[in-house]
Formats: structure tokens, C-alpha cells, sequence
């Protein structure tokens, strides 16, 4: 048995997640493998485990953006600066696209599994309830009601969200709140053997999440910043947003080492 989890919208997204555990066999592995690439797919191979990979780096980085709203951030503002970075489209919108009830599903199933690490603070619940279910539904963050408002936020989502646009916050903070959960979640998978080598998980980002390409993907930026510099900033912002931030014990030690990920 092994799972082949496709991205959405299939025809268009490259990646393929085999998923696979400890019963699968090595034939029916490669044979998984083979059917992928044959269907044009980017395929990356990984163990079984919540949230795969992709998902679960996911995850961390779309509830910070909404931690960031919930602090005050306008809405656009964190889009902006993460598109700014390199996303194709921002955190907000995403959800938009995706479907903000199919978010929430995952959410309680990530946070069985990792704690307070993966803990959603509501919104999705309250987002729900209003009916906002996003594009397909033509109201979620953003508005539908006319194609020239296509990126224009919804202003009466900060009503149902008890939402006050107070903070002024630059874009590079925004950006690092958000990216940095998800480089440390990236790096977990790989010290939990989710991810069987860097290349793997910068493949499946940049492939399935759309992480900058030009970055070279979670593993490949790390290396460029310095992994003592995503050490220090993570501590940084553990100090004033509290243990989500907490550096992966791996990254601690590769620090210490004065290791990267590609040595080799």
C-alpha cells in the first residue's frame, strides 16, 4: 500500500507526493515512481506522516499570516510581502483559492499530531461560519461581486473577525514571520525522516507550494542566509511570538557544526 497524493489543480500543478511506509514494497515504490513521471510529474518520495510534506510546511506559514492578521496587519499588506519574497500569490489569497473550509479540515489533524506547534487560532472556524468559503463560493477574504475588484480584500471580513487594522509592520518582517515557520517545519521533516534529503524538499516546495524558485527552495535559502543567521532570527522572534518559533533541534546542531544542507 502506498498513497500518491496530486496537488490541485492537478492539470496544471507538476508535483506528486509518493507517500509510503514501512509495509511498502520496493516494486510497488518504483512502479508508483514511474507512473508519475510518465504522467510529465515532478515526483518526490515520502514517508507517511500527517500533513506529508508539503502540507505540513504549509500549515505553519498560512497560520502565521493569520496570526499577523489577527495582530492588526492589513490583509493586502501580508499578501503583498510575500509575494514581494517570491510566492506567486500571497498567504490570504491562497486560502481564498484553495477553499478556507478544506483548510480547516487539515488543521485539527495537524495539530493532533504536533501540538501547539501546528495551533490554529480560530479563524478558519469564524471565517466558516460566515459563510466565507472563499472563491468558489465568491466571498471569502477577497471580492468576487465584480472582476475589477478581483484583488481587492473584502473590507467586511475585519468586521467578522473583530479585526482592527492598527499595526504598520514592513514587509521583510511579515515575510520572515511567515517564512521562517515554514523553513523550521522543513526542517523537522527532514530530521523526522518525512523528506529523504534536502534536494527532495526543496523540489517538493517550489513544486507544490510555489517557494521562490530563484531561492533554490527551503533547504537551499537556508544555506545561503547561514543556518546560525535562521538560528538567531528564529530565536528572535521566539522571544516576542513565543515557542512556534522555537529553532528545530537540527538546525541548532548543524549550527554549532557549522554545517549546511549541501555540504555534499
Amino acid at each position: 500500500v502506498l498513497g500518491m497524493h496530486y496537488f490541485s489543480p492537478v492539470e496544471k500543478m507538476p508535483l506528486l507526493e509518493i507517500i509510503k511506509h514501512s509495509g511498502t514494497s520496493d516494486q510497488a515504490l518504483s512502479t508508483a515512481v514511474d507512473f508519475g513521471r510518465k504522467q510529465g510529474k515532478t515526483v518526490i518520495v515520502v514517508n507517511d506522516g500527517a500533513g506529508f510534506y508539503v502540507n505540513r510546511i504549509l500549515a505553519p506559514y498560512i497560520n502565521a499570516s493569520l496570526e499577523l492578521a489577527i495582530d492588526g496587519v492589513a490583509l493586502d499588506k501580508i499578501d503583498e510581502a510575500l509575494t514581494n519574497f517570491g510566492f506567486p500569490v500571497g498567504p490570504i489569497k491562497l486560502l481564498d483559492e484553495v477553499g478556507i473550509d478544506i483548510g480547516s479540515k487539515i488543521q485539527p489533524i495537524l495539530e493532533d499530531a504536533f501540538g501547539d506547534r501546528m495551533a490554529s487560532i480560530g479563524v478558519q472556524q469564524t471565517l466558516i461560519d460566515n459563510g466565507r468559503l472563499g472563491k468558489k463560493v465568491r466571498k471569502g477574504f477577497y471580492r468576487y461581486d465584480k472582476p475589477k475588484f478581483a484583488k481587492t480584500i473584502d473590507e467586511s471580513v475585519y468586521t467578522d473577525l473583530s479585526i482592527t487594522k492598527t499595526i504598520d509592520m514592513n514587509s521583510e518582517l511579515i515575510a520572515q514571520r511567515c517564512v521562517y515557520r515554514m523553513l523550521n517545519e522543513a526542517a523537522l521533516c527532514l530530521d523526522e525522516g518525512i523528506i529523504f534529503c534536502p534536494r527532495d524538499g526543496d523540489l517538493g516546495a517550489i513544486y507544490g507550494i510555489g517557494f521562490p524558485p530563484f531561492l533554490g527552495g527551503p533547504f537551499q535559502y537556508m544555506d545561503t542566509l547561514g543556518i546560525q543567521y535562521v538560528v538567531n532570527k528564529l530565536k528572535e522572534m521566539e522571544l516576542t511570538q513565543g515557542q512556534k518559533y522555537h529553532p528545530a533541534p537540527i538546525l541548532v546542531a548543524m549550527a554549532e557544526a557549522h554545517k549546511s544542507f549541501y555540504d555534499t
